[in-house]
């Protein structure tokens, strides 16, 4: 049960040590032949960027990270689908905004602080700020903001590649669409692992430690984007 429970807990830990050392991390999450794609195309492309999106989700550790965390001790659909809701509406927004009103935010920092917004969680699942504050922020509140800042994200990475005007609302709303396919994959399994673990008493016995673990995950991020930052600016 213990090495059952061990392995469980330790997935967390492994995405953050692969946030720290995959190399898209540092490049903002865009690999070479996403890359490749921007930069050559010059038209609607539906098909391209509802992938595009998709893939950004599901191989998003910060974004997998953070949505971990706020599923955590969910135990209820509607509970699940209320934040997740929160959260896509949230970084929908900025996405968009972002890119077709051109608001540019250091990719660097932006990072930065969705690294932040996976340490809040983590801290907040662990009582932290009933104990540190005397009060609990409210929960669905930090979930739409820090969707903000996700978004916010998203959109830097599309900014970097300065796409053409033509059919940029309809490459925006594909791989917004995308995105949240990849999400709705990436959740489906995430629940489907919890819910097997929720089956056994190990999964509050553990809970501090994944928890803990979730923090470092962010932590990690934090501070390889804020170190890319000071070398790159």
């Amino acid at each position: 049960m213990f090495s059952a429970i061990s392995r469980n807990a330790s997935v967390i830990g492994c995405l953050s040590l692969l946030t720290l050392l995959s190399p898209a991390a540092f490049a903002h999450g865009v690999d070479t032949n996403t890359e490749r794609f921007l930069l050559a195309n010059q038209g609607v492309a539906i098909g391209p960027f509802l992938y595009i999106g998709a893939k950004h989700m599901v191989t998003g550790y910060d974004h997998l990270l953070f949505l971990v965390g706020v599923i955590f001790f969910l135990f209820r659909t509607c509970d699940v689908l209320v934040y997740v809701s929160l959260f896509t509406l949230g970084h929908s927004l900025t996405l968009l905004f972002g890119v077709l009103s051109s608001i540019s935010v250091n990719p660097f920092l932006i990072d930065a602080i969705i690294g932040l917004s996976i340490v809040y969680k983590g801290f907040d699942n662990l009582g932290g700020f009933q104990r540190l504050l005397g009060f609990q922020p409210n929960t669905k509140w930090a979930v739409m903001i820090f969707g903000l800042f996700h978004g916010f994200g998203l959109a830097t990475k599309l900014q970097d590649f300065s796409l053409p005007e033509t059919g940029l609302w309809k490459n925006l709303l594909a791989f917004n669409v995308g995105v949240e396919i990849g999400q709705f994959l990436a959740l489906l399994f995430i629940l489907i692992a919890l819910d097997f673990w929720r089956r056994h008493r190990s999964y509050y016995a553990f809970s501090a430690t994944t928890n803990t673990l979730l923090m470092s995950g962010g932590l990690i991020l934090f501070g390889y984007q804020i170190t890319g930052y000071i070398i790159h600016g």
